[in-house]
């Protein structure tokens, strides 16, 4: 099983050589396997460190079908779509010399990644029987999935907690204390494996944005930027993925007025024609393997007679990669991301760019678990997720915008809209298959 397995990942990794060609996207029962080496993985080694780095003795973890906990549903195996009627999941630290017990307080089997540890036909009340498993382990702690702070780690319902802490003996009931930081360090943290691939997830999401802004999908003065989304969106299922969100592209040019860029985020244009000249942004993201990616580049629309793009907007995609590089430089392990977000715009500030940055991880989920490094609509920080620290290997999409006049356009000031996906190691950030640099050309190769 495993040899095959490593054939799959290497399959998936030869377009790294021909870089022409869009990386495979595997059929369903592969891509099974992998999630499934990846989960077992996951759970043998990042569970026991965040367990141990909080001091928890005891982490449940229990969801109904169809209101999953974020957490349990990455806890799940490939071939389950969705808790099933209620499912509970109990992680108990024997020590670092025997490891962490999983088990399974479920009325159907999981296969060998947890520990079945319910039979209905002797204990027919699966909630006495959760107590009965914290009452003969006895552990000093037990962390469920509540948090004020972040709707990731806040899983559990009222009516599980009420439920749960009933069945409890009183004395254990003083011992519940939040799972927050186990939920968000399991959601945040990518391992090796993981990071083998997700530079191809990346770039299958950077293949269909250059394929989306080219001829293959734009007519200039006969497509809308509309139709472009619907391109993206009908690209996305025909490659067998997902993507996370409705595509979002939008326009600016010279002879129109400036418009605000927080309509692209609470109100976003109608459908605009697609002309020559035209300086077009694309927000995309795509689903698989159980990660995302989430991105933002640009193209320009060749007017008849330019063989590239203004130097104005060339410049201004410049100043774009320097704000990213200053927002970059200031990652640093236990660094709060409304430390980082300060700094990094004082910084802008001392080198006359007009920015504004709103980055978030990514992972499990779009807007992923970790810290909250500023909003577009909070730039003097985010209290609580925002306080959260920098931990290594973990990801993010490094998103922000600098404005910038362009001479070419009576110095009117546009907007150059950045998000890239990239990785943390702890000492530095890489950008998980880089990033853009130079703006996509409609047409190509004139």
């Amino acid at each position: 099983m495993k040899a095959r397995l490593l054939a799959l990942l290497l399959l998936l990794g030869l377009p790294v050589l021909a870089q022409a060609q869009t990386p495979v996207v595997l059929p369903m029962r592969a891509r099974a396997e992998v999630i499934d080496r990846w989960l077992e993985a996951r759970l043998e080694t990042v569970v026991p460190a965040l367990m141990r780095r909080e001091g928890v003795a005891m982490w449940i973890v229990t969801a109904r079908e169809y209101n999953e906990d974020p957490v349990i549903k990455t806890m799940l195996p490939a071939t389950w779509m969705a808790a099933r009627r209620r499912t509970m999941f109990v992680f108990f630290d024997r020590g670092p010399e025997v490891g962490v017990e999983r088990l399974s307080v479920a009325r159907y089997d999981l296969g060998d990644l947890f520990e079945s540890a319910w039979e209905p036909e002797t204990q027919p009340d699966q909630w006495q029987r959760l107590a009965e498993i914290v009452a003969e382990r006895d552990p000093a702690s037990i962390a469920l999935n509540f948090s004020s702070t972040f709707a990731l780690a806040d899983g559990i319902t009222h009516a599980e907690y009420e439920a749960l802490a009933a069945a409890l003996p009183p004395r254990y009931r003083d011992r519940l204390v939040s799972g927050e930081r186990l939920a968000i360090g399991w959601l945040e943290t990518r391992i090796p494996e993981e990071m083998q691939v997700y530079p191809q997830i990346v770039r299958l999401a950077h293949d269909i944005i250059a394929e989306g802004f080219s001829e293959a999908a734009i007519q200039p003065g006969a497509t809308t930027t509309d139709d472009v989304e619907w391109w993206y969106r009908q690209r996305v299922r025909d490659l067998n993925l997902m993507t996370w969100f409705h595509p979002s592209v939008s326009v600016q040019r010279a002879e129109a007025a400036e418009g605000s860029f927080l309509s692209n985020f609470s109100k976003r244009p109608r459908e605009n024609l697609i002309l020559p000249g035209d300086l077009l942004h694309v927000d995309f993201g795509i689903t698989y393997l159980r990660l995302n990616t989430d991105t933002q580049q640009h193209a320009y629309v060749l007017r008849p007679g330019e063989k590239d793009a203004p130097a104005g907007l060339k410049k201004a995609l410049q100043i774009g990669n320097r704000l990213q590089d200053i927002l970059t430089g200031q990652f640093a392990a236990g660094r709060s991301g409304n430390a980082i977000l300060k700094a990094a715009l004082a910084q802008a500030q001392s080198e006359s760019i007009e920015a504004t940055i709103y980055t978030h991880p990514i992972g499990f989920h779009g807007h992923g678990a970790g810290p909250t490094i500023g909003l577009w609509d909070q730039q003097g920080g985010v209290p609580g997720p925002g306080d959260y620290p920098l931990y290594p290997h973990t990801a993010y999409s490094i998103e922000l915008n600098a404005a910038v006049p362009v001479p070419e356009w009576q110095d009117k000031k546009i907007r150059i809209m950045l998000e890239e996906d990239a990785y943390f190691d702890g000492e530095t950030v890489w950008y998980i298959d880089g990033r853009q640099e130079s703006l996509l050309l409609i047409p190509r190769g004139r």
